[in-house]
């Protein structure tokens, strides 16, 4: 059943870019209570360093407040645990990494403050596309280089690929975040959706992006991670 879910969720991801403008259905009681904006949280302290959040609709924030994205629950959950942080939201929803490419020098360029840390997530988007992965791995080289090239460091959340797309294609792509892990010598999550697949009580009405409460659960799971790979930037 787990396994299933994975494909479903896979698959619907391929429509990330295209959903915005499709008629949705009304939002149920519990849809509406699960993504109903939470307070804004303190500002982090202006000397906080910066960790951007370079990635396409899962780390944007698909249909929920500005509040309620992973990057911005990420800063107040590593500001309360003691970690001094501000989070850019850096996501853009459909992003595949050959549009992260072209768009990662005008986005470091235009930060007001160097980021510490860069998280890296995409990859999803090309995969449901059936992009070959020689392509999508060219791709994130080439953002993890310049982001090295600007002394920059970064952690990547990785993805999965569906297993229809066939043996072949897995065998491909899935490594893609490991290899490119070990090249760089950067923290990986393996499977950045892994704390909500087949739960729908976290999931928006699409089953595949996280509301409210999805997000707060994949924060909890990575957290800690990111906040040991800012404080090893910061050294």
């Amino acid at each position: 059943m787990r396994r299933l879910s994975i494909l479903f969720a896979l698959a619907v991801l391929a429509g990330c870019s295209q959903e915005a403008s499709a008629p949705q259905a009304p939002a149920s009681a519990a849809a509406i209570a699960a993504t109903t904006t939470t307070p804004a949280p303190p500002p982090a302290p202006a000397d906080a360093p910066v960790i951007l959040a370079f990635g396409d609709s899962l780390y944007a924030g698909y249909q929920l407040p500005p509040t309620d994205s992973y990057p911005a629950k990420l800063e107040a959950a590593l500001n309360a645990g003691g970690i001094k942080a501000r989070v850019v939201n850096a996501g853009v929803s459909g992003d595949t990494t050959a549009a992260a490419r072209q768009r990662l020098a005008f986005t470091l360029d235009n930060q007001p403050v160097k980021p510490t840390l860069a998280l890296v997530g995409l990859g999803g988007n090309d995969m449901l596309r059936g992009l070959p992965p020689a392509e999508t791995r060219a791709n994130l080289d080439a953002i993890l280089a310049e982001f090295r090239k600007r002394k920059i460091a970064v952690m990547l959340t990785g993805m999965l690929a569906a297993p229809n797309l066939g043996a072949d294609y897995v065998k491909a792509f899935n490594p893609i975040w490991p290899s490119l892990a070990k090249k760089y010598d950067a923290p990986l999550v393996p499977f950045f959706l892994a704390p909500v697949l087949g739960q729908d009580k976290l999931l928006l009405g699409d089953h595949i992006h996280p509301n409210t409460q999805g997000v707060e659960r994949i924060v909890a799971a990575t957290e800690e991670q990111v906040a040991e790979a800012l404080k090893a930037a910061e050294r």
